[in-house]
């Protein structure tokens, strides 16, 4: 079983696969939306790998970090979540932000994933409740405070009459360190943007 790669990227192939080269074999690996960002071709990098192995087929799931790894082995040890859907909710949510919507019983968070309706959410956070470490969040974290100003631009943006595909696509744009009014802010000219052409 391969652990770990450390290599180059040669290339990558949109959504998120990249090709590493590593002592001249080439591994294709699929990652998270923002490490496909980061994986520029020539560029060195370590991965923490997954690798699933099914009758059709070998494939690696390439982390950055070990605790990404780990959400998701746990992430696919839940039932109803495959590779495929555990790496879509990766590519929406870091793992401490997971952490923090699983702690407050944020389901509407979870339909922000592509592919997650709103059973569904409820129904994997039931199950992920038993299954991450949610320990140590408490009201204040800073965890807390960015699930809240998210929640508080999705409630604007459909009290706007924007639809629920929009808002998904939306959120998963922004950046969630910021407050609540940068955040609607930069929603409404993406969404603007997105109308206008």
């Amino acid at each position: 079983m391969i652990g770990s790669l450390r290599g180059i990227v040669l290339e990558r192939f949109v959504p998120s696969t990249v090709l590493l080269e590593v002592a001249g074999v080439g591994y294709l690996c699929n990652v998270t939306t923002a490490t496909f960002g980061e994986c520029e071709p020539t560029v060195p990098v370590f991965f923490h790998i997954h690798q699933h192995i099914r009758e059709d087929a070998h494939t690696l799931f390439a982390f950055t970090s070990r605790v990404e790894r780990d959400t998701f082995n746990i992430l696919i040890a839940t039932h109803g979540i495959g590779p495929s859907m555990a790496m879509a909710i990766l590519s929406t949510y870091a793992p401490t932000a997971l952490i923090g919507i699983v702690g407050s019983g944020d389901t509407a968070a979870l339909t922000v994933v592509p592919g997650v309706g709103k059973k569904t959410a409820e129904r994997l956070m039931v199950e992920l409740k038993s299954r991450l470490n949610i320990d140590g969040i408490t009201s204040g974290d800073p965890i807390d405070s960015v699930q809240s100003a998210a929640a508080d631009v999705r409630e604007a943006l459909t009290a706007l009459g924007y639809g629920t595909e929009e808002i998904r696509d939306t959120m998963r744009q922004l950046n969630t360190a910021d407050d609540s009014e940068s955040m609607l802010r930069d929603a409404l000219a993406l969404l603007g943007a997105r109308r206008a052409g």
